[in-house]
């Protein structure tokens, strides 16, 4: 049985040149069929499910679906799981999408947690990676957000934009902290392939034309991130995972139990499920997963089962993910192999051991991925 459900609403007005999620533009037509769908495959997964303790509507961008979905939904929820008093209901909103009337409507459904995507307080920044709204928009949203009484606020933010300085990137981080969200997420961006944005900097290279969009070299990027976490922590924030930081009480339990490994329910076209050492994803087709569902069939694709190799690698490499680390001991002994494994990163100030964990150091964290490789490779993973 798993606490955490995910529900994925691939939606958008616009969708950004620099993102690679599953995603399709808003139709009301369709995008009621498919909350009608949604509905039956969370009434298919229902016992798959006791009492929830997160619920994570992400997309795609979920803040575009009118109030009467949104009551579809949360019905659904009502008659098919247990909500506790305090289950953590996050949805996932962009600045420009969201009036004050819906922002309290979805209070008084039980969302107590709000995620936004500001992604930066500089106009040319916004533009650069084509998000459609404005700087103006996103303190509207954030205001709307506070006087509706939804006080758990998280803000996305990127660095690493083309033409993004420290000045620029000092002052996102300071319009951020003025307005102190519980919860702020830092992530670099990356240039994934197959998006807009990844062909656009491959076509300046040929062309020649780098000067017209500039990707920060690395030690700009690491001044970055270390700089983040310097502000953020003077400012009362603890950093619990590499991109994550959040003022104490207010960690984002969803995601804790991703990187725990926990199991949680996956709904709706493109969403995950990790059920009993099983990994599936939902079809990445609108259609064909609401013609499925609609046969009463859940539409998984890529039905993979973890083996016990599988199994380890991702607890270590999403366990040193968390700032706590992971746990040297299994089974009520000292894993000498990662030990063993660690002793050259540990005796270099990548990895320390503190009591029973082994942890990433602030030195360690800045080339976490490195690190991790190399330990993995260690270990023979």
């Amino acid at each position: 049985m798993s606490g955490f459900l995910y529900i994925h609403i691939p939606f958008c007005t616009h969708k950004c040149s620099y993102c690679d999620f599953f995603s399709v533009p808003y139709d009301e037509s369709i995008a009621r069929s498919y909350i009608d769908a949604l509905c039956s495959d969370l009434a298919l997964k229902k016992e798959l499910s006791q009492n929830l303790r997160a619920v994570y509507i992400g997309g795609g961008t979920p803040s575009v679906l009118p109030q009467e979905s949104f009551q579809q939904l949360f019905a659904c929820l009502d008659k098919h799981y247990s909500l506790l008093h305090d289950t953590e209901i996050t949805v996932e909103i962009n600045p420009g999408t969201i009036d004050c009337d819906t922002m309290r409507f979805l209070r008084s459904l039980g969302v107590n947690r709000i995620s936004i995507g500001v992604q930066s307080f500089i106009e040319n920044e916004l533009n650069i990676i084509g998000r459609v709204h404005s700087v103006k928009d996103s303190f509207k949203c954030i205001s709307l957000t506070q006087k509706s009484g939804i006080e758990n606020i998280s803000l996305d933010l990127l660095y690493g934009i083309p033409d993004q300085t420290m000045k620029t990137w000092d002052h996102s981080l300071s319009c951020a902290l003025h307005l102190s969200p519980c919860h702020i997420s830092t992530y670099e961006l990356t240039p994934e392939k197959n998006t807009p944005f990844y062909q656009l900097l491959q076509l300046t290279e040929r062309k020649g034309l780098r000067k017209h969009l500039v990707m920060p070299d690395e030690e700009l990027i690491l001044i970055m991130y270390n700089y983040v976490i310097d502000c953020l922590t003077e400012s009362g924030y603890e950093q619990y995972e590499i991109s994550n930081f959040a003022y104490p009480a207010y960690r984002c339990i969803h995601n804790l139990n991703y990187w725990e490994r926990g199991d949680y329910i996956g709904a709706g076209s493109g969403a995950h499920s990790f059920m009993k050492g099983t990994r599936s994803m939902n079809v990445k087709d609108l259609y064909g997963y609401i013609s499925q569902i609609r046969n009463g069939i859940i539409p998984e694709i890529l039905v993979h089962s973890v083996t016990a190799h599988e199994a380890e690698r991702e607890r270590i490499f999403l366990g040193l993910r968390k700032t706590e680390g992971i746990s040297i001991n299994k089974s009520g002994y000292v894993r000498r192999d990662l030990l063993e494994a660690s002793q050259e990163m540990v005796r270099n100030g990548f990895l320390e051991k503190t009591g029973k964990r082994l942890k990433l150091t602030r030195k360690g964290i800045t080339v976490s991925n490195a690190i991790i490789v190399e330990l993995l490779e260690n270990l023979g993973l």
